[in-house]
């Protein structure tokens, strides 16, 4: 499955790149004999309407070529939001003091999903304030990470 991401990555990220914007992440969710491929775009000055139309075409174009996602499949193409999903530890790093979500791959203590402060990354390890605790997820345990948008009264 990861082989399978990076090919994606690997196809995508060139065109997304030579567009201006920074791919951001992908996500491939298979939904029985259909599937829908989400590309996630950033770009400093922001992502409008027009520049996901316009990603979208460009690279519907190189998967019509390439052919990498057997089957139907639906391309979404949008900005990560506030509620960004994480995907690297870079992207950890650049949201450190946000509050995040995180749902592992395995049960840690009995459960699998965690909400907290991101207090940091230390080696392949994501930090995670919780209740006075801190806890150490190595990235390849998280199965999927968003930050939580925080809005004061």
């Amino acid at each position: 499955m990861a082989t399978k991401h990076a090919a994606l990555h690997a196809l995508i990220e060139p065109v997304v790149a030579a567009m201006g914007f920074e791919l951001w992440g992908i996500d491939h969710l298979s939904q029985g004999k259909h599937s829908r491929l989400v590309i996630y775009i950033e770009r400093e000055s922001g992502v409008s309407v027009e520049d996901c139309a316009d990603i979208s075409r460009q690279v519907s174009a190189v998967m019509d070529v390439e052919d990498p996602i057997p089957g139907e499949y639906r391309l979404e193409v949008s900005s990560p939001g506030m509620a960004r999903p994480l995907y690297t530890l870079d992207q950890f790093i650049r949201y450190q003091g946000h509050h995040v979500a995180l749902k592992l791959r395995v049960a840690f203590d009995g459960r699998r999903k965690y909400q907290g402060l991101l207090a940091g990354v230390e080696g392949d390890e994501v930090l995670l304030q919780l209740d006075g605790e801190e806890f150490c997820f190595p990235i390849e345990s998280i199965d999927s990470a968003h930050v939580v948008p925080q809005f004061d009264e």
